[in-house]
């Protein structure tokens, strides 16, 4: 089964929401006022993708070269995404937010991993957007977690290795039943910073010179815009 969207609709946004603490050091804040700020703009854009016929939105909110920043900044965020993941049930039943995490959670507390594992469960039955936060993630770490489960099914003779194709490896990534984005948005920066590396191959992508922070349903109005004034090849 393929997930990539050959059409030319607007489905599944990825996010690489980058500047925050560029934002607050600029604003005379601390750094850590930053992050809080730019996971109120993930709230509101929840709110607001739908209204653009948009069902899905990834955000890369946590690398695995995070874990190399101060034990401060990291024990916040991770603070933060607990706060997210435990007191937003209310928020998520009443905009029909679905809640999917992807990344190598087992470098996460114990704690964390229980309330993203309720959260996902609680959500399921949302479908009015499906929200993707990748935590302790990277592309080529997907990519290398996914190689060892088929090498395993290999093994056990779950799978036979003369079949494996393109879609049949998709299928031991993170959440394959998730369509591939079909653009890719990046504050502030332009790199991709190793994300989603299999599923971008044919994304659209779009640099949007401002921080994460400012960034606003002005500018979503723009990228809709964009989006669809281009003419996607897929490498034709």
């Amino acid at each position: 089964m393929s997930c990539i969207n050959t059409s030319n609709s607007l489905t599944h946004i990825a996010f690489i929401p980058d500047g925050n603490r560029r934002w607050a050091r600029e604003k005379g804040l601390s750094s850590l006022f930053g992050h809080k700020y730019g996971y109120d703009v993930i709230k509101k854009l929840a709110v607001c993708l739908p209204r653009y016929q948009i069902k899905y939105a990834s955000f890369f909110c946590f690398s695995v070269e995070n874990w190399q920043r101060s034990g401060e900044e990291i024990n916040y965020l991770m603070d933060l995404f607990c706060n997210f993941f435990s007191d937003s049930d209310s928020f998520l039943d009443k905009h029909g937010i679905n809640i999917r995490v992807i990344g190598d959670l087992s470098k996460i507390s114990s704690e964390l991993r229980d309330n993203i594992h309720i959260l996902e469960e609680k959500t399921k039955n949302n479908n009015v957007i499906t929200m993707i936060g990748a935590v302790s993630y990277s592309g080529r770490d997907e990519i290398v977690r996914a190689t060892k489960k088929i090498a395993h099914d290999v093994l056990n003779n779950k799978v036979n290795i003369d079949d494996i194709n393109e879609s049949i490896f998709s299928e031991y990534f993170d959440c394959p039943d998730i369509p591939y984005p079909d653009l890719l948005v990046r504050t502030s920066e332009q790199r991709i910073s190793n994300f989603l590396l299999w599923q971008l191959a044919y994304s659209e992508i779009m640099f949007i010179d401002k921080f994460w922070p400012d960034f606003s349903e002005n500018d979503i109005k723009d990228i809709v815009k964009n989006f669809y004034a281009r003419k996607r090849r897929y490498g034709k």
